[in-house]
């Protein structure tokens, strides 16, 4: 037994052949136990599936999956690429109504040569193959963006305006509860002018799912 979830850390107790553990809760590929005399501490999976069931037979652990993928009740991730010539960097988390539909909170940084900003948005995604490892998907959403300019001769003011983009994208099961998200959003910026804004947006990133 170890004292963290890593063979990075200190092994602290060993479990005699014949005692009993209970699990408590798994971490990637450990598990925390508590023996007989209330012990604590982690085991690996390698470790565990050497033990046996009361009953006397092996002992299994399910792997993280596709099947994990498609059920998983949230997500959350970090995406960056292009926002009108202009880097953003975006972090968002998700929560699945059922496998077709989810809902999405974004908080996106914009760093651009004449401005920097921010935007938050409220998406809605629909998934219509959520079994399939490469699953494509469209967004719907609206928010606010936020706009600073950077100092010139003449300095413009902060602006703050509403969004709204449709857009669609792909999620690519990686690994246990790892997936890669690429996507493109266009954006319509509700200004206070005469006339309202387009921007393209492209983004690729990381996510997890749990």
């Amino acid at each position: 037994m170890r004292t963290g979830p890593g063979q990075g850390y200190p092994i602290f107790n060993v479990v005699d052949r014949g005692e009993t553990v209970d699990v408590l809760m798994q971490r990637t590929e450990w598990y925390l136990v508590r023996t007989d005399n209330d012990k604590e501490g982690w085991v690996n999976r390698g470790q565990m599936e050497l033990t046996l069931q009361p009953d006397g037979d092996p002992v299994s652990f399910d792997e993280i999956g596709l099947e994990d993928f498609t059920n998983a009740k949230w997500e959350a991730g970090l995406l960056a690429g292009d926002f009108g010539g202009a880097n953003i960097v975006s972090l968002y988390g998700g929560y699945s109504l059922n496998p077709n539909v989810s809902v999405e909170l974004w908080a996106s940084q914009i760093l651009g040569n004449f401005s920097n900003g921010w935007m938050g948005s409220l998406n809605i995604v629909h998934e219509a193959f959520p079994e399939w490892r490469v699953s494509p998907f469209f967004t719907l959403g609206a928010g606010v963006i936020h706009t600073s300019p950077k100092s010139t001769i003449i300095q413009g003011p902060d602006r703050t305006d509403q969004v709204g983009h449709v857009g669609a994208g792909v999620r690519l099961y990686a690994t246990r509860r790892f997936l890669l998200r690429a996507e493109y959003k266009s954006y319509v910026v509700f200004t206070s002018r005469d006339e309202n804004e387009e921007v393209e947006e492209w983004k690729v990133g990381f996510a997890f799912f749990f």
